[in-house]
């Protein structure tokens, strides 16, 4: 039995019911929140049959100047492979704080060109609270996949592009903490600039989501429409581009798909003092 997403969004439920679909695989992409102590990977709980996979130190640019910044398509597509995944391959992705990680995995994947994958909307938490099995962390040995990348720039702004957005007054959305974006929180990577991109507004992550878990669709819909009411193209930003991700997956689940992601974020943005803030 293979098996497709309905949704950009899957519940424990669905998954628990799809566990043994023949093309199912299952990442989990936990990292540590910005600003606290990293967890070890070793004797961790994760789903059953779960497969690492490294946001960290393997689907990123190493040599980049700002964290976690894409990777180029050829090793995204190497590492890819390496998990063992195929072209007809459904993928569901969850971390262990909910929904925080997981959309940036699931928007590489899209950005790289795979459509058939979708975030265990709250994660880790809300499978252990339905009592679905569990394991402890294997490093599993997995059959090379046919996996092939296809860059769609679409999902991906640069600074150049977030320039002209924020000059054109165009839709831009930060992530961040209120108090992050209004410069009266310090930001949590030392001697960054604090403030916002000009012209930008506040969507802290935080708003998208309750209890661990994304809002719902209604929700969801309502809270872009305000922001956005003719569904113009949107520029998602954060601190270093991984909750820009939760903020599009919310925008995709309101209907909306012209949309892209700001990789840099404000690390990079902040980190060029040639480029303006506002606070």
């Amino acid at each position: 039995m293979k098996i497709t997403i309905p949704s950009p969004l899957v519940s424990v439920h669905w998954l628990f019911e799809n566990i043994k679909a023949d093309n199912l695989i299952i990442f989990d992409v936990s990292i540590y929140k910005v600003g606290t102590q990293e967890n070890k990977v070793d004797s961790k709980e994760q789903i059953i049959n779960s497969v690492l996979f490294d946001l960290k130190s393997v689907f990123l640019n190493k040599e980049g100047e700002f964290p976690n910044t894409i990777p180029t398509k050829e090793h995204f597509e190497k590492e890819i492979q390496k998990l063992g995944v195929n072209k007809d391959s459904c993928i569901i992705i969850y971390d262990d704080l909910g929904v925080y990680s997981s959309p940036r995995a699931w928007w590489l994947f899209k950005l790289f060109g795979f459509e058939n994958v979708a975030v265990l909307n709250g994660g880790l938490p809300a499978w252990q609270e339905a009592e679905f099995p569990i394991e402890t962390y294997k490093n599993k040995q997995l059959l090379k996949g046919n996996f092939k990348a296809y860059f769609k720039i679409n999902y991906l702004s640069t600074t150049k592009d977030v320039l002209i957005a924020s000059k054109n007054k165009k839709h831009i959305f930060d992530a961040r903490s209120k108090g992050r974006f209004d410069a009266i929180l310090p930001e949590p990577r030392k001697d960054l600039r604090g403030g916002h991109i000009p012209n930008s507004k506040s969507l802290p992550h935080s708003e998208l989501q309750l209890d661990g878990k994304m809002k719902s669709k209604e929700k969801l819909q309502e809270i872009f429409s305000a922001l956005n009411p003719k569904k113009e193209t949107v520029i998602f930003s954060c601190g270093s581009g991984i909750t820009a991700c939760i903020l599009a997956l919310g925008n995709e689940l309101a209907g909306n798909t012209n949309y892209s992601v700001y990789d840099g974020s404000w690390t990079e943005w902040a980190s060029t003092l040639a480029l303006p803030v506002e606070k």
